[in-house]
């Protein structure tokens, strides 16, 4: 099913967050159009960005009148409505639940680890870097079994357990967390981006990535 819109995404461009919506809306070819909110300017705090999400939060999409907020659960709705086969949520319930179980962590270790580090580095902000960058390498060796055994992080084929770990992954460097420890984790990298329909999330020269 291919929808006869664009999807329209709000977003921000250095944010991995709307970078995980917009790898899975390009990895399922959906037609969609890319709006930026100027977090600089308070964009997604003013009152027409707040009645999309009120929370006041990119990523936000807009599907025909279909709102929905929160990087994951855009990956839930798209593949639910665009992905009958379950190639990026599988529809069995172990499977599915093994999606959901990387969404979790994208949500907890991931945002609170290599994306806080990285938050420290390109925002500003006020987090205590030694601390997030504990927390970005034990997930990492996490990872690095993980990916010792299987290619992809819940078999052997990507999934958007893989799309939700990328962005942030990805971009550790530029948050003072050194992947060179990883090879296993670098390779899982390489092959997300060798995916038909990858986008690349926009680098910045920061931090070990500088």
């Amino acid at each position: 099913m291919t929808p006869n819109h664009p999807i329209k995404l709000y977003r921000h461009p250095l944010s991995g967050h709307s970078h995980r919506a917009q790898l899975a809306l390009s990895l399922l070819r959906l037609p969609h159009q890319l709006i930026d909110v100027d977090l600089m300017k308070g964009a997604h705090k003013r009152p027409e960005f707040l009645k999309l999400n009120p929370f006041g939060q990119v990523p936000v999409i807009d599907d025909g009148g279909e709102v929905v907020f929160d990087s994951n659960a855009i990956l839930v709705y798209l593949a639910a409505k665009y992905d009958a086969a379950g190639r990026w949520i599988p529809r069995d319930p172990k499977g599915q639940a093994a999606v959901q179980g990387w969404l979790s962590v994208a949500a907890g270790p991931i945002a609170f680890g290599p994306a806080a580090a990285r938050l420290i580095t390109v925002f500003g902000a006020k987090y205590n870097a030694e601390e997030v960058i504990g927390r970005a390498h034990a997930l990492l060796k996490i990872m690095e079994s993980e990916l010792a055994v299987r290619p992809f992080l819940v078999g052997e084929q990507a999934t958007f357990a893989d799309v939700a770990g990328y962005s942030y992954i990805a971009s550790a460097p530029e948050g003072n967390v050194d992947l060179g420890a990883y090879p296993n984790v670098r390779a899982w990298l390489a092959r997300i981006e060798a995916l038909p329909g990858f986008v690349p999330f926009q680098s910045t020269r920061i931090g070990l990535a500088a």
